[in-house]
């Protein structure tokens, strides 16, 4: 089975003549696409927002798009906090779901204009610290324990996760918040990742609303709002059937009418931070054919490496690949394709049929366009890719340029040695 690459060979050449590979490559159609699929799958909530995670493709380019559709900025760090606030994000746009929180990421969330999302009950003295109060609005992350399970598939283990607060905790929290000055309350989950099923959401949204009506009951809070975060996934194998995002909102809005409408909660606004979803399958990495090596098994080595992509040394996760013009020729070529690290982990497939690749040809690595450039680093001295911004008219822009040299010893500048790493620069 295949994919078919968002991009043709006639247009990867036109773009690496002017901007090199390796690259990632993302579809601005594609996108648009989507982030109006959702907002239309969810309009029958009328205070819905998508707040989109930015730690999944953290370019303001990208962002920008999706504000246009409504979506705002679910941050975990001060940079994503800063990020956010550079392109126009304001009060209400932001969600700080963080954890092992520094003070002053705190206080400048609340500056400016951030929604707090509590990853413990103690957060809640430091919160206090950092910014003074207690916001008048803030939320709770909540960690059910145990296994989350959809009929009898087992879908994550959330009882060994870092993340959110027991049960007993989260009323705790509700509250001693309420006692300190808090007015409006919001909870959230994040109990499987990546999940490729339409039921996820509707199950996940059943327990949180369950537990809201309890919150709102027993501690006499009121819920503004129900984040139902991500986890929504993407179907990364080609022989996996993808999300259907309208049957998704569908099934919520199912559960919320037999939940939380006859409590008389149907104001409470739904919130999601959805962020593969959102990008992955609209982003890939483009990177040439440079080596072939014939020992014990057959090699193909191409330009990137797993700074460039590290999910696949990292989790051992399938991305699928296409070869660039040969994409009906027959798969009968068994290759690991290798990166250039100092790592034997370091291969974007181990043991897969592909045509057979010649020197020079253009290999698509589909869906990196969340958690792809993101999670990139610099181990060998590896310097990260440009980004590529394709445009339905075919047009292209650069929205991010590779690192050089000069980036990658940056944090010398304050000593003499500095321009004497740089004496080499323009040979990189």
């Amino acid at each position: 089975m295949k994919k078919t690459p968002f991009v043709t060979l006639e247009k990867v050449q036109e773009i690496a003549e002017k901007y090199p590979t390796p690259f990632h490559l993302y579809d601005e159609k594609g996108i648009r696409e989507n982030a109006q699929a959702l907002k239309e799958a969810f309009a029958w909530n009328k205070g819905f927002k998508e707040f989109f995670a930015v730690k999944a493709t953290p370019n303001p380019f990208l962002i920008k798009i999706l504000q246009e559709y409504g979506c705002g900025c679910d941050c975990s760090s001060m940079t994503e906090l800063m990020l956010s606030k550079a392109i126009g994000c304001k009060k209400g746009d932001i969600m700080f779901s963080s954890n092992d929180t520094p003070d002053k990421e705190f206080k400048y969330a609340d500056e400016i204009g951030g929604i707090i999302n509590l990853d413990d009950i103690t957060h809640i003295e430091s919160v206090e610290k950092a910014v003074g109060k207690i916001p008048e609005i803030i939320s709770c992350r909540y960690n059910p324990g145990g296994v989350f399970k959809i009929s009898n598939d087992i879908m994550d283990n959330p009882g060994d996760a870092k993340y959110g607060m027991t049960t007993e905790q989260i009323f705790d929290a509700f509250r001693i918040l309420k006692s300190k000055g808090a007015r409006e309350f919001g909870i959230h989950a994040f109990l499987a990742s990546n999940t490729v099923t339409n039921d996820y959401y509707p199950m996940l949204a059943k327990v949180m609303f369950e537990l809201a009506v309890k919150l709102q009951k027993e501690t006499g809070a009121h819920i503004k709002f129900i984040n139902l975060s991500g986890g929504i996934g993407i179907p990364y194998r080609p022989e996996q059937t993808p999300n259907d995002i309208r049957a998704i909102g569908e099934g919520v809005r199912k559960v919320y009418e037999e939940v939380l409408v006859p409590e008389g909660m149907g104001d409470v606004a739904i919130y999601t931070e959805l962020g593969r979803f959102m990008m992955g399958p609209y982003g890939c990495l483009v990177t040439k054919a440079i080596h072939e090596k014939h020992t014990h098994k057959e090699y193909i080595g191409v330009d990137s490496c797993a700074v460039n992509l590290m999910r696949p040394a990292m989790y051992g996760a399938y991305h699928h690949i296409t070869v660039l013009g040969k994409e009906d020729q027959v798969c009968d070529h068994l290759y690991d394709i290798t990166g250039s690290l100092c790592e034997n982990n370091d291969k974007f497939a181990i043991d897969r049929y592909l045509p057979k690749i010649d020197m020079g040809d253009y290999l698509v690595i589909h869906d990196t366009g969340a958690h792809g450039f993101s999670m990139g680093y610099n181990y060998n001295g590896k310097l990260k890719s440009a980004e590529i911004l394709l445009h339905e008219d075919g047009s292209f822009d650069m929205i991010r340029r590779a690192e050089t040299p000069r980036d990658y010893f940056a944090t010398f500048d304050c000593f003499p040695i500095f321009e004497k790493m740089l004496e080499d620069e323009d040979r990189a």
